[in-house]
């Protein structure tokens, strides 16, 4: 299929894709690269390349092979591969404003984008959420954003009064991954942070995660790695004060203590998973400034949730900085003035997280051995802040 990559209504580049294997096999003309994607902005456009990273970002759209239970999502879908998803609503997502266009059509971004234009969205959610096999039959179901979510968690974009919401699931049969998410907005809440909210649904006596989304038809979001693979690779550190520099130079106001606030919301709850996808920066798409470092989200890998059972509590006490899995006590080191932060708003955060738990016990099953022992590594993780705060200088 001859078509072109269009950003909202600017036409970056025509190609050629390949509906059968996901691929464009060329490249005819790049119109104007500063509206592709971030990725491609330091590729020779000229390059196999250039068209190789093309079809890699266009596939890291879809639904990836890690997904939770993806293959009986598949067979609910009644497809075989996610990347058979991306052309049947134009490759459009709730990201970005990136789609592709049939060389020739009429049709315009406007009449198609999911930021203005309703879904169908309730079969592709019973497919991915529930606990059934019913098959997804009607075609109108898999022209959703859905098609274009990233992560392990099983997920679906649903509209709820005109605003779109991301719900996610917990993994395999953890449960415990939307509980996180809504602590860390607790936290965020009490700590002043910036931070994308998250609150608990529950979907046929399932308990979700539940968030809006944080983009706008006018704006993108921009991965760190994106960013980072724009920029030369020293050592972890380095690199992370280099990208630090790079937001400054790109006017984002307090990019330190925004990016340090992160930091210490991975250290109160212990998140493992904060790697170079789940975060970044807002930019307009029409200006192409960047307006500034993305709400924290993206969460639910915390408190060692991998690592408990009724048993034994195993506490494995290791997250990420940039590239590097450290203990958290060492990525905390990166925050300059810890005293900034006002530690006694997390007063009473402990029995507010033990309360939310029982609440929603009936459901989960999890036992009450387990709910104190997350409370009692909770209570821990805040006692140990505030030590650090009392002795930072």
């Amino acid at each position: 299929m001859r078509c072109i990559l269009m950003n909202k209504n600017k036409e970056v580049l025509t190609c050629e894709y390949d509906l059968a294997t996901g691929v464009f096999t060329e490249v005819y003309e790049v119109k104007d690269i500063n509206y592709a994607p971030y990725i491609l902005k330091s590729c020779d456009k000229s390059s196999s390349f250039f068209r190789a990273s093309l079809s890699e970002w266009f596939k890291k759209r879809g639904i990836p092979s890690w997904r939770d239970k993806l293959d009986l999502l598949l067979h609910r879908l009644n497809i075989s591969a996610p990347y058979e998803l991306l052309d049947k609503a134009f490759g459009l997502s709730l990201s970005d404003q990136y789609w592709l266009k049939e060389e020739g059509s009429d049709i315009c971004y406007d009449d198609i984008n999911f930021f203005d234009n309703d879904f169908d969205y309730a079969e592709f959610m019973e497919a991915s959420l529930s606990n059934n096999n019913k098959l997804v039959i009607k075609e109108s179901s898999l022209k959703t954003p859905n098609n274009t979510t990233d992560g392990m968690l099983r997920k679906a974009w649903v509209i709820d009064n005109g605003t779109r919401y991301l719900l996610k699931g917990g993994y395999k049969n953890e449960i415990l991954q939307p509980f996180c998410e809504v602590l860390a907005s607790e936290i965020c809440k009490r700590l002043g942070f910036d931070h994308v909210e998250y609150v608990l649904d529950v979907y046929k006596d399932v308990v979700v995660s539940k968030c809006p989304c944080f983009i706008t038809k006018d704006t993108e979001f921009i991965t760190c790695y994106q960013i980072r693979n724009d920029m030369k690779r020293h050592d972890n550190l380095e690199d992370y004060e280099e990208y630090i520099k790079k937001l400054e130079e790109h006017n984002i106001e307090n990019a330190r203590e925004k990016i340090e606030n992160m930091f210490i919301l991975d250290y109160i709850i212990m998140n493992e998973d904060r790697h170079l996808n789940n975060f970044g920066i807002i930019r307009d798409v029409n200006t192409l400034d960047w307006l500034d470092v993305a709400p924290i989200f993206d969460n639910g890998q915390s408190l060692n949730v991998e690592y408990y059972d009724d048993e034994e509590m195993h506490i494995i006490g290791l997250g990420r900085l940039f590239y590097e899995v450290k203990s958290f006590d060492e990525i905390i080191k990166v925050v300059k003035n810890l005293k900034r932060i006002n530690i006694s708003e997390l007063d009473g955060l402990v029995n507010w997280f033990d309360d939310l738990l029982h609440q929603y016990q009936y459901l989960t099953k999890i036992s009450d051995k387990r709910i104190e022992r997350l409370c009692i590594l909770l209570n821990s993780q805040i006692n140990k802040l505030k030590e650090l705060v009392l002795s930072d200088d």
